[in-house]
């Protein structure tokens, strides 16, 4: 038989990355991170990046490969995913996809075709000035105006993505929602199957507020005093990441302690809705009960699914 690559994928915290690793030791594979975050050195207990214990125990790629100021997108992913999955199979290494960035899952399909639009951060600043002023509903309205489609999908609170609809259509004259209703720019080569971790709403959320308690204790704070110290400020993209972007507030005296945390866990508990959101919108993920089995119960039952 020959075995597919695999994607275990899922809203934050529903165990991805253990069930992927127990896979991985079982099928004799290797983890391809689709984590937009994971791939930041330096920025480690916030992204919940795998530990090294953990990347001792099967080979992970794209994590650790750039620092946190450098650019990364959908398309970079991919290309570098085209890349390690070539190589994986050529050395008959079973690649085991992993992660709850749905975009990236998206781009390494070939389900979206991926506007090649860098960053500008002069605009990405330039418009979370005018949302501050304005709110982020003037925001919205904004987009609403050159790309309905996109603003009535999104939440006025979702200012990165709005952000990025504006920012695309500044630098390629056309709506995301152009680029999102055609085809992928390339078919993807292999075949896949995807399996995507669930839990309820109420086990999930218990399981966020839980994982950043762990994370304060274990030096989350320290961690991003330190990135800070080394010059990335927390204007840049990376630094306005969930987690990141609330503990710089603290640190520079915006909010206090426990108005930072609750923010962080109320803003992971919305992303992991959103996060849920995308992925019930594909019909191709066979869904695992992440509640009421075991890791290695999962495994077989993604095994045998793939025999079936």
């Amino acid at each position: 038989m020959t075995i597919p690559i695999i994607g275990i994928i899922g809203p934050t915290a529903t165990g991805k990355t253990a069930v992927g690793i127990e896979l991985a030791k079982m099928i004799g594979g290797e983890i391809i991170s689709a984590d937009s975050m994971a791939v930041y050195k330096g920025m480690d207990i916030g992204t919940a990046k795998p530990t090294i214990e953990e990347q001792a125990e099967v080979k992970f790629h794209l994590i650790d490969i750039i620092d946190p100021d450098e650019e990364f997108s959908a398309v970079i992913f991919r290309n570098i995913a085209y890349n390690i999955i070539d190589d994986l199979i050529s050395k008959d290494k079973i690649p085991i996809v992993v992660g709850g960035t749905g975009l990236y899952i998206k781009a390494l399909t070939g389900g979206y075709n991926i506007p090649e639009a860098k960053p500008n951060e002069k605009l990405r600043d330039k418009l979370s000035s005018l949302a501050k002023i304005h709110g982020n509903e003037f925001l919205l309205n904004k987009l609403k105006a050159i790309d309905p489609i996109t603003a009535n999908k999104l939440h006025c609170n979702d200012i990165n993505r709005i952000i990025r609809a504006i920012e695309v259509f500044s630098v390629t004259g056309k709506p995301i929602s152009y680029f999102h209703q055609t085809e992928g720019s390339s078919e993807f080569p292999y075949q896949i199957r995807l399996f995507g971790l669930s839990v309820s709403r109420e086990t999930l959320y218990k399981r966020i507020e839980d994982r950043i308690d762990c994370q304060i204790k274990d030096g989350f704070i320290d961690e991003v005093k330190l990135l800070l110290e080394n010059g990335y400020n927390k204007n840049i993209h990376s630094m306005k990441a969930l987690g990141y972007k609330h503990i710089a507030s603290f640190l520079s005296g915006e909010c206090d302690f426990d108005t930072a945390i609750d923010l962080f866990k109320r803003d992971t508990r919305r992303f992991a809705k959103r996060q849920l959101t995308w992925f019930r919108g594909m019909s191709e993920i066979e869904w695992i009960d992440a509640e009421n089995y075991s890791k290695n119960e999962m495994c077989e039952q993604i095994i045998k699914s793939i025999k079936n």
